[in-house]
């Protein structure tokens, strides 16, 4: 809940220490914001805007593929990796609060979800007890305190090197989720999906190296069953909901078999 994560969370206008008051978060030059009747409170500044969000639509896909299983193996790595904490773990790209709510049962702690997606946020603030769901754009200052938390996790999501490494206190982690060339590739190659880069793990770490060491990578991998609802859902949760025309996506899907057999592939790299 949001009071969970009250002491964590800074003013997006003035930076400084938030404190709920009823429903309303207050800061102490006067900014407000109000909770939504849904859980969530929407922390964006400025001329921040959530049409980059992920749709209603989008966000039913990924909800009913993840609640079906699909990528448990995912979450159960992360659970692994993640250490016991009674602080705070951070979820930057939070999406549906899953894979959050997994690290929290194993870790325990409170969690922040954030994303900019409000159809997303509507579901990670009942995803578990302990989860704060707050609006947010991540290439922008998060609206959280310097050094505040514990874990950052960011799985298939924005990656800000910067105010990562600015949110976590001394001494915390980083774990980061990226698709290998080899995720759901029987999928890119019959429904023309966009793929993964061979050239990613190399970007990403450049890109993290000014703020970050990586200790550890785990490779997960593991197959998928799919029947072409839960193919469908694939597309639908992502980023090819985006590229895709739908009369073309639906004949490829009506030539699969069914279940078409997938893999699954994901990196998972621990970062201090």
């Amino acid at each position: 809940m949001l009071q969970d994560i009250e002491r964590y969370l800074a003013c997006p206008h003035c930076a400084q220490r938030l404190a709920l008051d009823g429903r309303t978060l207050r800061c102490p030059a006067g900014h407000s914001f109000d909770q939504a009747r849904q859980g969530y409170v929407s922390l964006l500044a400025g001329d921040a805007h959530t049409k980059t969000g992920d749709t209603a639509d989008m966000v039913a896909a990924r909800s009913d593929f993840l609640a079906a299983g699909h990528y448990r193996p995912i979450a159960a790595a992360l659970a692994a990796a993640a250490d016991r904490t009674d602080g705070l773990v951070v979820d930057l790209g939070a999406g549906t609060g899953y894979y959050l709510s997994q690290v929290l049962e194993h870790a325990g702690g409170v969690g922040a979800a954030l994303d900019i997606s409000k159809y997303a946020l509507r579901r990670a603030a009942k995803a578990h007890p302990r989860i704060g769901a707050v609006v947010c754009d991540a290439w922008r200052p998060l609206p959280l305190l310097d050094g505040c938390a514990d874990l950052v996790l960011n799985v298939f999501a924005p990656r800000n090197g910067p105010e990562i490494r600015r949110v976590l206190r001394p001494g915390g982690r980083l774990l980061l989720v990226t698709p290998t060339s080899r995720h759901l590739s029987e999928l890119v190659a019959a429904l023309g999906l966009l793929s993964v880069d061979e050239e990613k793990e190399r970007r990403v770490e450049e890109k993290l190296s000014p703020w970050f060491t990586r200790t550890d990578r785990v490779e997960v991998e593991f197959r998928l069953s799919l029947s072409r609802t839960d193919a469908a859902a694939v597309v639908a949760m992502g980023p090819n909901a985006w590229h895709t025309a739908p009369d073309a996506l639906g004949a490829a899907l009506a030539e699969l078999p069914e279940p078409v057999e997938v893999t699954g592939s994901v990196q998972v790299s621990t970062y201090r």
